[in-house]
């Protein structure tokens, strides 16, 4: 049984004046972990009347790609009886999903992902589309190493605080990005400082082409900077089959930490897959 964070669908917020405090990008998503009681909600169940014309752009079908060009990053697509915002996957299968935010040092990015493949370990980048406008190769690395990439907003500010329109915007501008670089908007979307997405949020990213909104049931803390040891630590005393553990681009800790956080997820038999696989 999948854990889900509950969503209201009677209503969505009003647009309000003005877009929330500043575009500076910080440290973390969250200071709170995604709340423990939920109860499931269906793929469909949210609307999607609210999608900008935009919208129908990132759609499932892409034209072929030119001869030479590399294989396009897969589709959005629903998975069958997964709810609309996903917290964790099947308890039943010994996998977990560690899943990145993905912005800041470009270098530690790489060695994360270096660190990652040499453990056969495959991960989800949740990246912020003004970090792939400033290293747009990293985009098309992610995929050929063999990792999930995904959509975390377009400037890493508070979008659940946003009125109507600028939430949208965020979230299809990264969704722009995330095509014009692979060839598809990717199949997750995470918003940005928060564990979970707003019910309004949640519709936007539905009408924007992203199926499911993508949280999780363990945070790591690395963007607190507390150390390498705390934060093997603390992923390993929360994480179980099903996991999707959050973890940061951007924080030699996370870098010092993961080697130990696979060699222990081995020793326990729990294999780090892609969400995708997680979930399919």
């Amino acid at each position: 049984m999948v854990r889900v964070t509950t969503i209201d669908r009677r209503g969505a917020l009003r647009t309000g004046a003005g877009l929330a405090a500043g575009g500076a990008l910080a440290a973390g998503c969250a200071t709170s972990s995604p709340s423990s009681t939920a109860s499931a909600v269906r793929p469909g169940s949210s609307s999607a009347s609210a999608a900008s014309p935009r919208a129908s752009d990132h759609g499932a079908s892409e034209r072929a790609p030119a001869p030479g060009t590399p294989p396009a990053a897969p589709a959005p697509r629903a998975f069958p009886r997964q709810p609309t915002q996903i917290t964790h996957g099947p308890r039943t299968r010994a996998r977990v999903a560690l899943t990145f935010h993905g912005q800041g040092d470009p270098g530690i990015a790489r060695q994360l992902l270096d660190t990652a493949e040499k453990g056969g370990a495959r991960v989800t980048v949740l990246a912020v589309g003004t970090w792939l406008d400033e290293h747009p190769e990293l985009a098309r690395r992610i995929l050929d190493g063999g990792h999930d990439l995904g959509n975390h907003t377009q400037r890493h500010i508070a979008v659940n605080a946003l009125p109507e329109n600028d939430a949208l915007a965020e979230i299809t501008a990264c969704a722009d990005r995330l095509k014009h670089l692979t060839g598809s908007i990717g199949t997750w979307f995470r918003p940005s400082r928060a564990p979970t997405a707003s019910p309004l949020v949640a519709r936007l990213a539905r009408a924007a082409g992203y199926p499911h909104v993508l949280s999780y049931d363990v945070d790591s803390l690395d963007y607190t900077r507390p150390g390498a040891p705390a934060v093997t630590r603390k992923v390993l005393a929360e994480v179980r089959s099903g996991s999707v553990v959050s973890l940061h681009f951007g924080y030699p800790d996370t870098v010092a930490a993961l080697p130990a956080v696979l060699h222990e997820l081995d020793r326990r038999g729990l294999r780090a897959v892609t969400t995708t696989e997680l979930l399919s």
